[in-house]
């Protein structure tokens, strides 16, 4: 089954190819971080505008470059929350457009989910159940995945997102935009042990997450200190945020007794988050799957893979 998959919930416009929920044909990407960098984060409606003027020639392009025509495929999957609005609105227009003209069944699928699908594209056998981490720009949840379909909400931040704090940290230390790779690049220069900043764990049982107050911490250390050793600002801000992500993935996993973890969304391609996710995956003897660093961030490909699995699961 030839799967097309179109996603637009925040700055990335994605068109992808996908056969059978694991084969990528196709794959094509077209970010904005040019158009929102000025702004030193995403506006929604430059978001909007953007993909509706790009969204056609990706579509055409990944029919090309996957050697499949309209005819030939089979399903269309598309984000439709959660998001911005004004941009979801554009890909489930689109794709909409395409079910009426082609007379393709569509699908809509949940964003968070399709990250954790990511891994379905690795090629390798996951055994379930498994936790599943997202952290990404606008989110960081736990899951509890029964199957590749039947996925629970376990735990949620309760104020800003761990990709929102990096941006937002990176700002207050002129690191540029996006701040997640800009903070991560900064840290690699410094002592992650010179400023202990504050870890928020919510409670021994809980699964929950809060970073507005390391943010704060943050910044009420800048203004007395000021920017002189920006390196090990980042690398104990950083610090103190894999270890609640860290600490939270391992109660889960004795919450939930799994043996499987699946992580996913952009803040994952951070390469000490993911060196301190297989420590403690080792430690907890759990398999751990981890997305290639281009489908960590926002793409169609994850999108057609869950839209797959999801129409196989209603099938009859």
């Amino acid at each position: 089954m030839n799967v097309l998959g179109i996603e637009t919930s925040c700055d990335e416009t994605s068109i992808a190819l996908v056969k059978n929920g694991k084969k990528i044909l196709s794959n094509i990407v077209a970010s904005q971080e040019i158009i929102h960098q000025k702004f030193g984060g995403v506006v929604p409606e430059l978001a909007s505008r953007a993909h509706t003027e790009i969204i056609e020639s990706l579509f055409l392009e990944a029919l090309r470059k996957s050697g499949v025509t309209i005819k030939e495929i089979n399903l269309i999957a598309v984000t439709g929350s959660p998001g911005l609005k004004g941009s979801l609105l554009i890909g489930k227009v689109f794709a909409r457009s395409l079910t009426f003209a082609y007379q393709i069944p569509l699908i809509e699928v949940n964003h968070l989910h399709a990250h954790l699908a990511a891994n379905f594209l690795s090629g390798e056998e996951i055994n379930f159940p498994a936790i599943g981490l997202v952290v990404s720009g606008g989110h960081t949840n736990l899951f509890y995945l029964k199957n590749r379909t039947k996925i629970k909400p376990l735990g949620e931040t309760l104020d800003d997102a761990a990709g929102e704090v990096f941006d937002k940290v990176a700002r207050i230390l002129n690191l540029g935009y996006p701040g997640g790779p800009a903070l991560e690049k900064a840290a690699e220069k410094g002592n992650p042990d010179a400023i202990k900043f504050p870890c928020a764990y919510m409670g021994k049982e809980s699964l929950d997450f809060s970073f507005s107050g390391v943010k704060t911490s943050v910044i009420y250390y800048v203004k007395k200190y000021g920017l002189n050793n920006i390196p090990d600002i980042a690398a104990g801000f950083q610090k103190a945020i894999i270890k609640v992500l860290v600490e939270k993935v391992k109660r889960a996993i004795k919450f939930k007794k799994v043996k499987t973890v699946l992580l996913g969304g952009g803040v994952v391609s951070n390469k000490v988050l993911r060196r301190e996710m297989k420590k403690i995956a080792l430690a907890e003897g759990t398999y751990l799957f981890v997305p290639l660093s281009v489908l960590c961030t926002d793409n169609a490909a994850m999108v057609a893979s869950l839209g797959y699995y999801l129409c196989q699961e209603e099938s009859p």
